[in-house]
């Protein structure tokens, strides 16, 4: 055992013992980060415009300051790129997290001294908590990799900006600066393909223990990893043993992971985002992960099946319910008031509260009323795929509202690793699976509005080359699961 894992263990025991003291008193402790960010807060503009002085309690609160997503925010957060203090948050942000917008273009999320050192803790607690359970660290005399975005920063009115994932590399703590990879010249590259061939180059004589990032496009290293070594890459890799991944659901990609390593592996889920980090997987025993409540960001929900009502009711930690669909709001030490990040949770225990990702409230599929959210084909296609060996690469979801004949659908667009021997027999057994889940979809295949659902096969690399062509091949980027409308279906039919 090396000194560094000894370390390691001692380390992890106290950051388990502090986090315990906080997941204990959620309630308490979501109300002092509450009153400290309305305290901080209450000279800037946004504070002034919004009566921070009059604030006293979550009910003020939701008052005085509206649910609002980046276009309705973007007014504030104009003045700060243009280098305006005092806007959202005291003084000036460190960085500006800049993501791709929708109807906008590119989004500048602020990270300000306050936030930013919350999303280096988050990661490296998620790890540490993972020691203390397992009593395995081993690991950190082995190399790591994170797959992620490049390092290189512009520079915007005084603040610099660039991917979170980019920014995050320039807080890597020195002591693991030796055991990470790939090299400062290999992350740099822009390219995503040129830059996973770079890493597979870098990386394959080296002893990599942890691998991170999304599976997506984990899966394109492994898969470029399996072709230059002819075995899987648990033989390349013999101290591989920790996948951290975030993003998406890996369960849709575990079989087929689990075939490209050639066993299985420990991994942790992470909930992060350039608006901060919400949640990590504490325990390899307990579903879900644990939200971060002392994290500088007051959490607010608000019911799925209610978001489109005039005034919703925002709910606080003490008032959520298990199993129940809810929109994520936040209000951060970044300078983000009662902002929607589109991103639905569902809670699967209240002591502590731990979540699960159950998509966005922007992609669902309701074209007949249906209301199908992510986590629900998710779910279904793992259902259907139990106990066989079929693999699935990706997949997305659309409606398919006016067919050449016969009655609308829901498409499901599939990639497959492993084909069923019989497509039809497997598009019923995900049919079935949907119809338990979600009481309105069976309604409408019972009354003869929908047909049981369809599959259409997409060719090896179809969903690569579909988000190259939007330029969003790599990165943080990925493929939504469902849309209500068919732009990226008649895309991918197209090729």
């Amino acid at each position: 055992m090396s000194i560094k894992s000894i370390a390691a263990r001692l380390f992890a025991r106290q950051v388990v013992k502090n986090t315990q003291a906080w997941a204990t008193n959620p309630v308490e402790t979501q109300n002092k980060v509450f009153q400290k960010l309305i305290r901080q807060a209450k000279d800037t503009q946004f504070g002034r415009d919004h009566h921070f002085d009059q604030i006293q309690t979550p009910a003020d609160f939701a008052q005085h300051v509206p649910v609002r997503d980046y276009e309705e925010l973007k007014p504030y957060v104009e003045r700060v790129v243009k280098g305006e203090e005092n806007v959202l948050w005291k003084g000036k942000p460190l960085y500006f997290a800049k993501t791709s917008g929708t109807t906008s273009g590119a989004k500048y999320i602020p990270l300000t001294k306050e936030s930013m050192p919350y999303h280096i803790e988050a990661a490296r607690n998620a790890i540490l908590h993972y020691i203390q359970e397992t009593g395995n660290a081993d690991f950190v005399d082995g190399k790591m990799i994170f797959l992620q975005g490049s390092p290189i920063l512009e520079e915007k009115n005084g603040i610099k900006l660039g991917r979170l994932s980019g920014i995050v590399a320039h807080f890597v703590p020195k002591y693991l600066q030796k055991n990470r990879m790939p090299s400062w010249e290999t992350n740099c590259i822009e390219d995503w393909e040129t830059k996973v061939n770079a890493i597979v180059e870098e990386t394959f004589n080296e002893n990599m223990a942890v691998i991170s990032g999304i599976p997506s496009w984990v899966q394109m290293y492994f898969e470029k990893l399996q072709q230059k070594g002819g075995k899987p890459v648990g033989e390349i890799f013999k101290n591989f043993n920790l996948f951290i991944y975030g993003g998406v659901n890996y369960e849709p990609y575990r079989a087929k992971f689990e075939n490209l390593i050639g066993r299985k592996v420990d991994s942790i889920e992470l909930f992060p985002a350039s608006e901060g980090f919400f949640a990590y997987q504490d325990s390899q025993k307990e579903k879900g992960m644990l939200l971060l409540l002392n994290s500088g960001i007051f959490y607010e929900f608000i019911k799925s099946d209610e978001f489109l009502n005039k005034n919703p009711r925002r709910y606080t930690i003490g008032e959520v319910e298990l199993g129940v669909n809810y929109v994520l709001i936040l209000s951060t030490n970044a300078g983000l008031w009662g902002y929607n990040i589109g991103d639905t949770v569902q809670f699967t225990s209240l002591q502590p509260y731990r979540v699960i990702v159950s998509g966005r409230i922007k992609h669902y599929i309701s074209a007949f009323g249906e209301h199908v959210i992510g986590k629900e084909v998710e779910s279904a296609l793992q259902e259907a795929m139990e106990g066989s060996s079929i693999r699935v690469n990706e997949f997305t979801v659309a409606p398919q509202i006016n067919p050449a004949e016969g009655l609308p659908y829901h498409e499901w667009l599939i990639e497959f690793e492993n084909e069923p021997e019989n497509l039809d027999e497997f598009a019923l057994q995900i049919d079935i699976a949907m119809r338990k889940q979600n009481v309105y979809y069976d309604d409408l295949i019972v009354g003869n509005v929908l047909r049981p659902l369809v599959i259409t096969k997409v060719p090896k690399n179809g969903f690569q080359d579909y988000m190259k062509s939007i330029g969003k091949l790599g990165g943080q980027n990925k493929i939504p699961r469902l849309a209500n409308d068919r732009k990226i279906a008649d895309a991918l039919n197209s090729k």
